[in-house]
């Protein structure tokens, strides 16, 4: 097989590839004992009919689909290796010459992985804050878990407050007409929440219990309903009870309510404790992710345009994902937010830009620095996933092959590795080091 390449554009290039007529010769053959199965020649059965009856018959041109589908894959593959190039996207493929006792000719234009120019990698200047957890920050922890271990009471006298649950009745008009989906019977409506239409919950502080209220609000613009958004609209409300949080004590009895301490001043210790291994991780997640950004800021690639949109896919794919986990699906989420697949996509464009280029020069650097995933890192890495999973360590790593997330795993370790080296060789944790030495 003959191959040549010519670059036509930045990340494109056209292979001319020229298979030997042996090859092509054998190619039909094999079509013709798959396609002599399917066909009905009278007087022979099927598999047996003899290669001149059929040809005279159905023409070989009859099996050229077959031959072609049979050859092509195996000799773009051997086309690219031998190239040396890594396709992005399915190639544009153009038959120039095929037939029987011919030398198949085709030139498939392809669209490769960039190249990166690497710049500074190494002693970069990154800086993020120390893990800490202020009172503030603690206070504020522990007043959520108040609210989350509070009781409802029903208020007697007085009038609704923010933070109240306020059970209404409602309907909504426009210019006089009640409106599809504009009412509700004993709804209860946390007030600061901002479930309902801006403002709404706002004129429901001050109604006492029986209390009748219209209450003037505009639908926004971008609202999920044509039929309103933008509108001015009336609701008649009525106020039948207001509830009220009840906040515990934070006791002793609290902490033994909501853990397995004895006294507050442990559960406050064990929190802060909790809190401050969050922030770490936080902090850690920070310093990878600028210095990953710095390192991708210092080079020059210019990146494909199939590359983001794979990208925005593979984003978009795990988008649906996570609605159906909340029982929910795209149309309804369109529905309810008033969004487009197209507006959440281009929302998505900026993190898929970001995301392909910081692969690439992670890639790039591990390369410029034989970065590898060692066989043990990898049984290291299905181990833990066999413990998480409750699994056998030979399942795992045959569930691994069979979907082709084996290759993913040893990259996201040769990522790991790299992203250390990154901050290995971070300015500010050298000056750290020699301030500690120092001291």
């Amino acid at each position: 097989m003959k191959v040549s390449s010519e670059v036509l554009e930045t990340n494109v290039v056209q292979l001319e590839v020229e298979v030997d007529a042996a090859q092509v010769d054998q190619a039909l053959d094999q079509a013709f004992k798959t396609v002599s199965m399917k066909v009905n020649v009278p007087g022979f059965r099927k598999g047996k009919v003899p290669r001149a009856i059929f040809e005279s018959k159905f023409g070989v041109e009859s099996l050229y689909n077959d031959a072609m589908e049979k050859l092509l894959p195996v000799a773009y593959r051997q086309a690219i290796d031998e190239a040396g190039i890594v396709p992005v996207d399915q190639p544009d493929v153009d038959v120039i010459q095929f037939g029987k006792g011919q030398t198949l000719i085709f030139k498939a234009k392809v669209v490769v992985k960039p190249e990166v120019k690497l710049g500074t990698y190494k002693g970069l200047d990154v800086e993020v804050p120390a893990a800490a957890v202020s009172e503030e920050e603690l206070t504020e922890e522990l007043t959520r878990l108040q609210n989350r271990h509070a009781e409802l009471s029903v208020v007697e006298d007085g009038a609704v407050a923010q933070g109240d649950f306020a059970i209404i009745d409602f309907e909504g008009f426009i210019d006089d007409v009640p409106f599809p989906g504009g009412k509700g019977e004993k709804h209860s409506l946390e007030i600061g929440s901002n479930s309902f239409i801006p403002g709404f919950e706002d004129q429901v502080v001050g109604m006492a219990k029986d209390e009748e209220r219209d209450i003037k609000v505009t639908f926004p613009e971008s609202y999920h309903s044509d039929e309103v958004a933008g509108k001015d609209a009336l609701f008649k409300v009525k106020l039948h009870e207001i509830k009220r949080k009840m906040l515990p004590a934070l006791d002793d009895e609290f902490a033994k309510d909501v853990s397995d301490f004895e006294t507050i001043a442990e559960f406050k210790s064990d929190l802060q404790t909790r809190m401050l291994q969050s922030k770490t991780k936080q902090v850690e997640n920070e310093l990878e992710s600028k210095i990953v950004e710095k390192a991708a800021a210092n080079a020059q690639v210019e990146i494909p345009a199939v590359m983001i949109e794979q990208e925005i896919d593979n984003m978009y794919a795990g988008f649906e994902r996570r609605l159906s986990q909340q029982n929910l699906n795209a149309e309804l989420y369109f529905q309810f937010t008033g969004q487009t697949e197209q507006s959440v996509r281009e929302q998505m464009k900026e993190n898929a830009d970001q995301a392909v280029l910081h692969r690439l020069v992670l890639e790039a650097i591990a390369k410029a620095e034989e970065i590898v995933a060692n066989e043990e890192e990898i049984s290291e890495e299905i181990e833990k996933l066999a413990q998480q999973h409750n699994m056998t360590i030979d399942d795992v790593r045959k569930a691994l092959v069979e979907n082709g997330s084996l290759i993913s795993l040893a990259q996201d370790i040769v990522f790991s590795k790299t992203i250390k080296l990154l901050i290995d060789n971070n300015k500010q944790k050298k000056s750290r080091k020699k301030a500690a030495t120092a001291e």
